[in-house]
């Protein structure tokens, strides 16, 4: 199992970015997808989930409305939209699967306020 993410960066405050997980080694259209984050001395946080057939969603309470999860399982990749952008969503962003310990490697999103 790998998970590669890409996409983060600096950002103004209010800017917006998108990350992408490449996923590869397992049937990626069979598993539910997360995004985690983790920000200095604060534990790892769950951000937002989607189901094997992207049909349901789920988003912790401050991110809701901002960003969006999505997935195309025909290139084994899951998204996270983010706008609105504000510094405390300033974190290491991680790619999960569900059924497993299975993580990426993270990608850091800063945004400057």
């Amino acid at each position: 199992v790998q998970l590669v993410e890409s996409g983060g960066g600096l950002v103004q405050l209010g800017g917006s970015l998108r990350l992408s997980c490449a996923a590869s080694g397992f049937r990626f259209s069979s598993y539910l997808m997360r995004w985690y984050r983790q920000s200095p001395g604060k534990e790892r946080e769950l951000v937002a989930g989607i189901r094997s057939t992207g049909g349901t969603t789920n988003y912790t309470d401050s991110v809701k409305v901002r960003f969006t999860i999505s997935r195309d399982n025909a290139k084994n990749t899951v998204y996270l939209q983010m706008n609105s952008l504000k510094p405390e969503d300033t974190a290491v962003y991680y790619c999960n699967r569900a059924s497993g310990d299975y993580w990426g490697q993270g990608t850091q999103v800063t945004v400057s306020s």
